[in-house]
């Protein structure tokens, strides 16, 4: 009977609906230190009501919206200021910029647009005041939205400009105030690359995104831990329902109805951030003591792991390419995206290939001398002398090179007897040499040495595989001098010699809990992740106990023994020294320069290990150049130090002052 008014009514109501984002999941480390969490803020918003809302309208808002907020203006591109340009002028002077002739002759509306964008001169771009650009700041981020989306123009307002933007929202449709978080870092840059970033949905995955039931405003982790854990650490929307009923132009009545959202899930993380500190910490102060031991740029990389679950204890890194106005010369994630050559710290992995290939056997012994092949530079040991007659665990304990060649050769059916002899391998059309590749990078990869290390991060090196597959290149890749690693591969590598062969899946991410309501405790736990094992090595026992205590001789009474021989820890390790050729300079000026990246592997009790660690020094100059020794060993021996002396003691990871702030990205 009342047909009519309820239509009337229908028809003067508008329904707005509109989804706030929740806070992400916070992160913590292993002992409870909140490591990243959310600085809740302000942001101010635009809803474009329609697809059919003029340039115009949304300009005319941008510049009463002006006066009321600061905007960033160093974003605002050249096209964005032409784009502008072409908003505020008159129809006539639009027309002045192309004339009827060429409209004539161009292609569609797009073509004349073109063209009026280029017919703006540079002066009348540079002519911009700073009002101007602030109103091109305010429209460029409102024409990035999408319809009945809102879209962030600022984020962080302050509570001055939240104040006074709230009591002009009535003359400035589509903006609004909503409740808004990035993240902080209480520990600034410690780890702070693995943590990940935040930013808008990129363009190539928006398809993905939206697949998933994201909006197209989203804010979504795009690198590391963030992006890895995306789904587990994105919250739970709030929904706000706005009921508006009008009569004319006036409104007579409005209702809002919330329905809260929810934060994200949090990660317990295997990081030990205390001792992350005073890894960082080492770095800093060893790479500053070698003071000009550097070719080029400085750099050193370390990875501590627990070997028996593959837990990610701390994983640090130091480069400074020369820029010494930089606040910050971490470099965390260049342990597993950075490859070098490891030089002799891969020998163990060498042995028991030797070992499983039958060319060697516990107690073998081989003569260290120089060899001699075609077509090859004379291979000897850094003993250019020789070790002489030497088994197994004398050829790890004073790294001789000349018995991984051994191992080298025989497998590729080379037994080589006097200076100049012919070897009888073959090469081409799977020869002995591809065989022997193929089988030594085979066994490499069990343990890690060229093969994805599996760890919980999105991307990741696997390794560089050299690719001349010459026989003097096979020496050279039975030494750690012709494919590449990361350090996160060497330490996988000899965490599984630690583990008596058992290769251990690297993890970040120890449990998923549900947010908690107390902000001084951890929510229930969702998902706990147990250690994963990706491969046992195809060696036996008896190879791998054998090789341990090579490993150990290295510490006692070898290379290494002037850092480790009397560690209450007792250590077992393997020290390796790459040579490398690195070119310096600029256009006539450019040279070779050679030196050599120090690595040392190890692990620690020998008898029982529970932390094994992985240290690489890029590029450092030869000693007879001025180049510092044994930065590898420092490193080593400081970080070793570190974690026995906080199981005995702990004092909690040291904030800084100020929470780091994301860098805010809205591009």
């Amino acid at each position: 009977m009342e047909g009519e008014t309820f239509v009337s009514d229908l028809a003067s109501t508008v329904n707005a609906t509109t989804l706030i984002d929740a806070p992400r999941g916070i992160m913590y480390d292993r002992y409870g230190h909140v490591v990243v969490d959310n600085d809740l803020e302000l942001s101010v918003t635009y809803t474009n009501p329609s697809r059919t809302t003029s340039s115009q309208t949304m300009l005319e808002i941008a510049e009463k919206l002006e006066p009321l907020i600061e905007m960033d203006t160093e974003r605002v591109t050249d096209r964005d200021k032409r784009d502008y340009m072409l908003l505020k002028m008159e129809e006539e002077e639009r027309y002045e910029l192309v004339t009827r002739e060429e409209r004539e002759e161009l292609d569609g509306v797009s073509a004349e647009y073109q063209l009026e964008i280029e017919r703006i001169t540079d002066e009348q771009v540079e002519s911009l005041s700073n009002r101007d650009l602030q109103v091109a700041a305010i429209f460029r981020e409102m024409a990035r939205g999408y319809a009945n989306s809102p879209q962030r123009i600022k984020q962080r307002i302050t509570d001055e400009e939240a104040h006074v933007i709230s009591e002009n929202l009535d003359r400035l449709p589509g903006i609004d105030i909503l409740r808004d978080s990035s993240r902080t870092y209480p520990y600034g840059d410690s780890f702070h690359a693995f943590f990940g970033s935040t930013s808008l949905i990129p363009s190539e995955r928006i398809d993905y995104y939206l697949a998933r039931g994201y909006d197209r405003s989203d804010i979504v982790g795009t690198s590391f831990l963030e992006e890895q854990y995306e789904e587990v650490l994105r919250g739970q929307k709030a929904v706000v329902e706005s009921i508006t009923r009008r009569e004319g132009s006036q409104t007579i009545d409005r209702e809002v109805k919330e329905r809260l959202g929810q934060r994200g899930n949090d990660l317990v993380l295997t990081l030990d951030m205390e001792l992350q500190q005073r890894l960082e910490k080492i770095l800093d102060d060893e790479i500053r003591k070698s003071g000009n031991s550097f070719i080029s740029d400085r750099s050193a990389y370390a990875v501590l792991m627990d070997p028996r679950t593959g837990d990610i204890l701390a994983m640090a890194g130091w480069w400074d390419r020369g820029d010494r106005n930089r606040d910050s010369f971490a470099d965390h994630s260049g342990n597993v995206h950075k490859v070098f050559e490891m030089g002799s710290s891969v020998k163990a992995a060498s042995v028991l290939t030797g070992f499983h290939a039958g060319v060697a056997s516990p107690g073998t012994r081989f003569n260290d001398r120089t060899i001699y092949l075609p077509m090859t530079p004379p291979k000897r040991s850094w003993n250019t002398s020789g070790f002489g007659w030497i088994d197994d665990r004398r050829a790890l304990e004073q790294s001789s090179n000349v018995y991984m060649f051994e191992i080298g050769m025989r497998m590729a059916n080379c037994y080589y007897r006097a200076p100049n002899a012919s070897c009888g391998w073959t090469t081409g059309s799977g020869g002995t040499i591809e065989r022997a590749y193929q089988d030594v990078r085979n066994s490499f990869s069990q343990f890690g040495l060229g093969s994805e290390t599996g760890i919980d991060l999105p991307s990741y090196s696997s390794g560089l595989i050299g690719g001349s597959e010459s026989g003097g290149n096979l020496l050279d890749l039975m030494i750690g001098q012709y494919d590449n690693y990361s350090t996160l591969q060497l330490a996988q590598y000899i965490a599984t010699i630690a583990n008596d062969g058992y290769r251990m899946e690297p993890r970040l991410v120890r449990e998923i809990r549900e947010p908690a309501t107390d902000p001084d405790e951890q929510g229930a736990v969702v998902k706990k992740f147990e250690p994963t094992v990706l491969n046992r090595i195809d060696m036996s026992d008896t190879h791998i106990s054998r090789v341990q205590q090579g490993l150990r001789d290295v510490m006692t009474r070898g290379t290494a023994r002037g850092n480790f021989a009397n560690a209450s820890y007792q250590p077992a390790g393997k020290t390796g020294t790459a040579q490398v050729k690195v070119a310096v300079g600029q256009g006539d000026n450019r040279r070779i320069v050679d030196g050599n990246t120090q690595s040392l592997v190890g692990y620690a009790p020998f008898n029982n290990p529970e932390i094994a660690f992985a240290v690489v020094v890029p590029d450092v100059k030869l000693g007879s150049n001025g180049g510092r020794q044994g930065i590898a060993q420092e490193i080593s021996k400081s970080a070793l130090e570190a974690y026995f002396e906080l199981k005995e003691t702990r004092n909690g990871a040291t904030p800084i002052e100020e929470p780091l702030l994301e860098d805010i990205n809205m591009n």
